[in-house]
């Protein structure tokens, strides 16, 4: 079962806010609801969940369903700890989908078929189109980490199917939202290669994948290891990330160790048997990378900034690690998807770059 664990709300804010401003919430309201969040477990006046979840209905009311999904998604952040959480998961799909007509984009969700033990699960996803989408361009894999999942990050993954004329196939990593856990490197694979298949036949037979924080890993493993066209890795954690003295901050340790199966707070022995089989050291000695674009921020505090420049000099990989901003540099987005652009042009890997 999933566990709550120590964190102070207030940090949170303090290293959430742009991301929170940025994926679309105004500012105002973000402010309102931190001045009032007191506690982050209770579900009461003053209570992270709470507090989100009243701002939310108040979007709902008003028929401003896609800010009501965004508000209950802050809701259930950072990870589904009790059934208060959720509570606010499940509203935070139904104001989605009763959002999803107004969306700029075509909206479709799928089923996808993936391994689990010896049969098969279906695990939802969410494929974005752009207009006039006839399937003849390549569709991108798109998901985030942890904390942050598929419909969180709409707004980005609409951008990008916008400006480049892919299709997006937009999932949650194992452990994860609606994808069930516990988190595993080589389940993340296997989930990864059945999405690449299904993304193959929705588009033209290319793929590209977009990893940010935690989804990075798994971007950055597809791109290492050449199952995907091209990869884009955005504060991946690679291999400094998985060492055994590593440090969690912002309550960090509580959204990972729920994410891997934990129903109490694991100690650093039992990290330490996790962690290896994430370590990308063996596919990063391997030369059959496929084009890559790493982006992170200089003063991330999850992501050893090693972790990034691991990859500067590789063939075929460009690699940024941006000054004054933090994990995912979510500070500067506007930036990291000029970035991406920019470099899904130069490689002609889009419909509008061909």
């Amino acid at each position: 079962m999933p566990y709550r664990w120590k964190v102070a709300p207030e940090d949170l804010f303090v290293e959430r806010y742009w991301q929170m401003v940025n994926n679309g919430l105004p500012s105002a309201d973000v402010d309102t609801v931190r001045s009032t969040v007191t506690d982050m477990w209770l579900d009461e006046p003053g209570g992270w969940v709470y507090e989100w979840s009243r701002l939310a209905a108040g979007y709902a009311e008003l028929g401003e369903h896609q800010l009501a999904a965004l508000a209950y998604g802050w809701a259930k952040f950072p990870t589904l700890a009790d059934d208060a959480k959720r509570t606010a998961l499940e509203r935070q799909l139904k104001q989605y989908l009763l959002a999803a007509p107004g969306f700029k984009v075509g909206f479709q969700r799928r089923a996808v078929q993936v391994p689990c033990g010896e049969g098969v699960t279906a695990v939802p996803a969410h494929f974005l189109t752009p207009p006039g989408w006839s399937g003849d361009a390549p569709v991108l894999l798109a998901s985030g980490g942890v904390d942050t999942w598929k419909m969180d990050l709409h707004g980005l993954f609409e951008a990008v199917a916008l400006r480049t004329g892919m299709g997006v196939l937009a999932f949650d990593i194992p452990g994860t939202g609606e994808c069930a856990g516990p988190m595993d490197s080589e389940d993340g694979a296997d989930l990864v290669g059945a999405l690449a298949i299904e993304a193959r036949a929705l588009g033209n037979g290319r793929v590209l994948h977009l990893g940010i924080s935690m989804g990075g890993h798994f971007s950055a493993c597809s791109g290492l290891a050449g199952d995907v066209d091209a990869a884009i890795v955005i504060g991946g954690p690679i291999e400094a990330a998985f060492a055994r003295d590593r440090t969690f901050a912002y309550g960090m340790e509580g959204s990972v160790g729920n994410a891997l199966g934990f129903d109490h707070e694991p100690n650093d022995a039992q990290l330490a048997r996790i962690w290896p089989p994430f370590d990308l050291r063996p596919l990063l000695n391997l030369n059959t990378n496929v084009p890559m674009l790493v982006i992170n921020g200089a003063g991330d505090v999850h992501v050893p900034r090693q972790d990034t420049l691991v990859f500067v000099g590789r063939r075929d990989t460009e690699v940024h690690l941006l000054p004054d901003t933090g994990h995912c540099a979510a500070s500067k987005m506007p930036q990291v998807l000029e970035l991406m652009f920019e470099w899904i042009d130069r490689y002609h890997l889009s419909s509008a770059g061909r």
